[in-house]
């Protein structure tokens, strides 16, 4: 599937984003970036998993991006609003998103285990929510998917 090169492009500082260490240095959590993009395309909000590293089970880059635009617009009504994230949200995510009313929602890798957007769940796209953000599913999928692995795979041989 082709994609807009707005989205490849939005996606790339996602990427970025999880890539970016901590002020202390490399993070123990699962590198996942996201950011919100302001209904102009300005980035309003980014973040990267931070949930190991503050203890805070909600610390997921969604989250954390969505607060950060909510607190960029003083509004937590963020209509028009895209969120960009390296891996398909979990349920608390996809739920944030649908109720901070974000327009449309881009992902890059599935989540098989957790997924809330089409994998495992479809909350986002459920007809009983109130509000249905558009679902773009894919974007650099290979990069975003592979970010997740090697991450895995290190942690498995640092446990060997």
């Amino acid at each position: 599937m082709q994609h807009s090169p707005a989205d490849v492009a939005a996606m790339r500082i996602a990427l970025d984003e999880a890539m970016c260490p901590t002020p202390a240095g490399v993070t123990p959590d699962l590198p996942i970036g996201a950011i919100v993009l302001s209904p102009t395309g300005e980035v309003i909000g980014r973040a990267r998993n931070q949930r190991e590293a503050t203890g805070d089970p909600t610390a997921h880059a969604e989250v954390l991006a969505l607060r950060q635009a909510a607190q960029a617009t003083g509004e937590w009504r963020l209509t028009g609003c895209t969120l960009i994230v390296t891996l398909e949200p979990c349920p608390m995510c996809a739920g944030a998103a649908a109720m901070a009313r974000v327009d449309r929602v881009v992902f890059g890798a599935w989540n098989e285990e957790y997924g809330a957007a089409g994998s495992h769940w479809d909350l986002l796209r459920d007809r009983r929510m109130a509000h249905r953000p558009e679902v773009v599913a894919g974007v650099l999928e290979n990069e975003c998917g592979r970010l997740v692995l090697d991450f895995m795979a290190e942690r498995r041989e640092e446990r060997a």
